[in-house]
């Protein structure tokens, strides 16, 4: 009777973000993704894998309150950010393709932009879905993770993200961090970052 009852809340759920998860088909409303993000909803817990290798495929937003994305135009507005945030990621050569995260069981890591490479070593905590980087010892940052078995996102505080990009990509200016910080200054408590794919 338990069992039925978990799956019938299962697929109530899976039914309910159907729209959130763009669902085109049945099939799609049951892949692999989409189950784990409403396995994730109903238990409150997330399959966090980070080994593997993760190109870069598109930013991320996420509002930290769900409440201005519930405001009238607030989807409109997170479409409008992540869309200047990816021409602004070009700028500076973050492409999809041209970034990607290198996680080892080891707990350490290599990020590579174009033929710039950099490593270090990371951290993950399971309870506040962060991960904090050490890049080589000379800078240090915590993100949040949004994390399935095949994609992650992984956000950051956009004074943390400008600090990233400026250290990893030599093309980065004055100009593009200030257009990025100012984007962020737009919205209270937006988050930016990345979307990843493992390989």
């Amino acid at each position: 009777m338990m069992k039925k009852m978990i799956f019938w809340q299962l697929f109530v759920a899976a039914m309910l973000a159907g729209n959130h998860c763009q669902a085109q088909s049945l099939n799609d409303l049951f892949n692999k993704e989409n189950i784990e993000k409403v396995i994730s909803a109903v238990t409150g817990q997330s399959n966090t894998d980070m080994t593997g290798t993760w190109l870069f495929t598109g930013s991320a937003i996420q509002f930290e309150s769900d409440n201005l994305l519930q405001q009238a135009g607030g989807a409109v507005a997170a479409s409008t950010a992540e869309k200047k945030l990816d021409e602004q990621l070009a700028k500076v050569g973050i492409t999809p393709g041209q970034m990607e995260f290198t996680f080892n069981a080891d707990s350490t890591f290599t990020a590579r932009i174009a033929k710039k490479t950099t490593s270090g070593s990371y951290t993950y905590d399971t309870d506040s879905k962060k991960v904090s980087l050490a890049f080589s010892r000379l800078i240090n940052l915590n993100a949040t993770l949004t994390c399935t078995s095949g994609k992650m996102d992984m956000l950051f505080e956009s004074d943390k993200l400008l600090k990233l990009i400026a250290f990893l990509s030599s093309k980065s200016s004055n100009t593009t961090l200030k257009t990025i910080g100012s984007l962020a200054g737009s919205y209270d408590g937006m988050m930016l970052g990345f979307s990843l794919e493992k390989q």
